[in-house]
């Protein structure tokens, strides 16, 4: 595991998880999605994402992990090279603390620095409470997702 940032005042770190430490990142993501996905498909999938260009982060207050997100790189012929937020989320009992702003401090510089001029992100349509969030750090709007079961 790499410290990339710290915020000794809060003493918030975001640590890169490696593909052998996935089991870290399940409980988090299970509890994201309802606990709807299988866990053993679940880690299927995330094993695969590991080999594409995708990252993964713990975010730590002091020893505790209190958090995970993960990073898609990607170039899209409209917004240039980017970087896709996907699966932020932090314990319930420490949000509402300024934790989510300085993830996003975080991305936004980690992805700078890997050459991105964009991000994008997908948000469920229900909710609201992300939505407020996402436009109050800069992200507007501009579509909808789409997704077909094959």
């Amino acid at each position: 595991m790499t410290i990339f940032a710290e915020n000794p005042r809060m003493e918030l770190a975001f640590n890169k998880i490696l593909k052998k430490d996935l089991n870290l990142v399940l409980p988090f993501v299970m509890e994201l999605g309802d606990f709807q996905t299988d866990e053993a498909l679940l880690k299927a999938r995330f094993l695969e994402m590991f080999d594409q260009n995708y990252e993964c982060f713990g975010v730590y207050l002091g020893a505790e992990l209190i958090g995970v997100f993960g990073l898609w790189f990607m170039t899209r012929h409209y917004a240039g090279k980017s970087c896709e937020p996907d699966h932020v989320f932090i314990k319930s009992e420490y949000q509402n603390r300024g934790f989510g702003k300085l993830i996003f401090e975080f991305i936004f510089d980690y992805s700078r620095k890997k050459g991105c001029e964009t991000s994008e992100l997908n948000s469920y349509v229900q909710n609201f409470k992300s939505h407020k969030f996402y436009m109050n750090h800069g992200y507007v709007i501009k579509g909808y997702h789409f997704l077909k079961k094959l």
